[in-house]
Parts: C-alpha cells; structure tokens; sequence
C-alpha cells in the first residue's frame, strides 16, 4: 500500500510542518528553482544538494544519472529528513523520477520538465525552439512532451554543450559565452522560432543574454515558478505547510567542492552561506 508523507514522520508527527523541502541538481542551476522556491513558499526551510563532484550530468549515461539521483534522495530523505524532494534538473527527471517515486513511494517528489506546454500556448509563428541538454532532448520523456502537446508544431531542438560550464563558472556574460549562445540561438530564430524554452535549469541565469541575443520579439520561457507551485500543491494536499518561518531557512550541501558551491551561491543568489559535505 502507497502511503502518504505524514507516514515518513510517524515517529515525530510534529516535525512534519517544519522539516526541509529538499533541492537538488548536478551543480549550481537548481539554485533558479531553489529561488522561486523561496518566492513561492516564504515560510519553508530549504536543504539544497549539488552533485558537483559529478557535474555535468548532460552528457553522462542514464544509468549514472539514475544512481546518483537515488543517492542524492536516500541522503535527503533518509539523513536529512527532508519532506519533498525537488529534483531541479530536467536530465535527472528524465532519467530517474521513475526510480525515485518507486524507490520512494510515501515522499512527495516532483520534478521540472522543459516548458512545451506554455510555448506551445503562446507561439505565433508555429516554431518552438528548445535549449537543453543531449540528454535531456534524446530522453523518452521529451518526445513524450512534444508528442503529448505540441504534435502540430514545428518543434526545433538545439543541444547546448558548454553552457552549463560557464555557469557553473559564473561566467555569465562575456564574449565567449555570448559567441556559443549566438550560435545557438541563432539556429533556432532563424528558422522561424518566436519562443525559446530554456529545458536546463542552469540557463535561466543567462536568461537576460538569451533574451537579448534572440531579440524582444522572441519569448523566453523556463520553468521554476511552476515548479515552486506544484511543490506548494503537493505540501498543501498533504497537510504539512509551513504554517510560519522555520528556522534556519537555509543549509548547502556538496558532493564535490564546496567552496566553488558558495562562491556560486553568493555570486547567483546574493547569499553568504556555509556549505556542508553531503555523505553521498
């Protein structure tokens, strides 16, 4: 029998409103989900955990993706208590959600997929253009997203190798990063493309050079904010919302260096904050 999350706090049924939303990615581009997160859901605690000693996952195996995810959740769920698991990387979605519900089957988990729907919706000209990961763009999961909302579209798809280096760099602006992204986008709207779906979680930090290399007449679209309100849905659902700020807010984590994660956390958020290693 699925339980629900409450079962997870049995023990402790208390704890249960004020225990951690874990976040989780590869490296620093969750950090755009742990922010609307926090804009979303004020009064939760958040544990973020960046598997950097592995970073990137784009191009790694699906089989590794799906064993570092697992581990990931098994530490936040098991040794952190968290209450939700957030998987903030659409290459980590796609290749391990799955195991992750089935290994788990009592937590809340949600995960982020590229923004079809919406540019779907909102398209003028037909033509979506995709950014994302080699992963990302070849899993099942994908095409089941193109074929499920926008079979009638032209549906143009541009793997993005490089770019989650630079941001893991905090390399956001700059002629180097601003020639791959030109000739990237530049495939895409020259085609016919009038909206741009950032599919990796790490772009969105590059959003305001997207935009203006692909031109205001072009819509830019990513997907923390839906992700920040179906956490909340789900929290809510199961009765366990933060009813008022629990403290501490915030706790890091990394698999790798965690001196590269503050600096990025700094640098991307504004935020001055230790980072912990994570025994995964």
């Amino acid at each position: 029998m699925v339980c629900n999350v409450s079962d997870l706090f049995k023990d402790a049924p208390d704890t249960l409103k004020t225990a951690p939303i874990a976040v989780f990615d590869s490296g620093v581009g969750g950090l755009s989900v742990l922010r609307s997160l926090m804009e979303v859901l004020p009064n939760e605690r958040f544990v973020y955990v960046a598997d950097n000693a592995h970073v990137p996952y784009g191009d790694r195996p699906q089989a590794f993706i799906a064993e570092r995810t697992l581990a990931v959740a098994r530490f936040c769920l098991n040794q952190l208590h968290a209450k939700a698991f957030v998987i903030a990387c659409n290459t980590a979605t796609a290749a391990a959600i799955s195991q992750v519900r089935e290994c788990f089957p009592n937590a809340v988990v949600v995960g982020i997929e590229p923004a079809v729907k919406p540019a779907a919706m909102q398209t003028r000209t037909g033509v979506l253009g995709i950014l994302a990961t080699s992963n990302t763009l070849a899993s099942e999961k994908f095409r089941a997203l193109v074929q499920g909302y926008a079979a009638d579209k032209t549906v143009l798809v541009q793997p993005c190798p490089g770019l989650v280096e630079f941001v893991e760099q905090g390399e956001l602006t700059g002629p180097d990063i601003e020639s791959l992204l030109s000739r990237y986008i530049s495939v895409l709207v020259g085609q016919g493309a009038d909206v741009l779906v950032l599919g990796c979680t790490h772009y969105p930090f590059l959003a305001p050079l997207i935009q203006r290399l692909a031109g205001q007449s072009v819509q830019v679209l990513e997907t923390g904010l839906p992700v920040a309100r179906e956490t909340q849905r789900r929290l809510a659902l199961e009765g366990c919302l933060a009813e008022q700020p629990v403290s501490p807010a915030l706790a890091f984590y990394a698999t790798g260096n965690t001196t590269s994660l503050a600096q990025a956390i700094e640098h991307l958020l504004g935020l001055a904050l230790p980072v912990s290693r994570a025994a995964c």
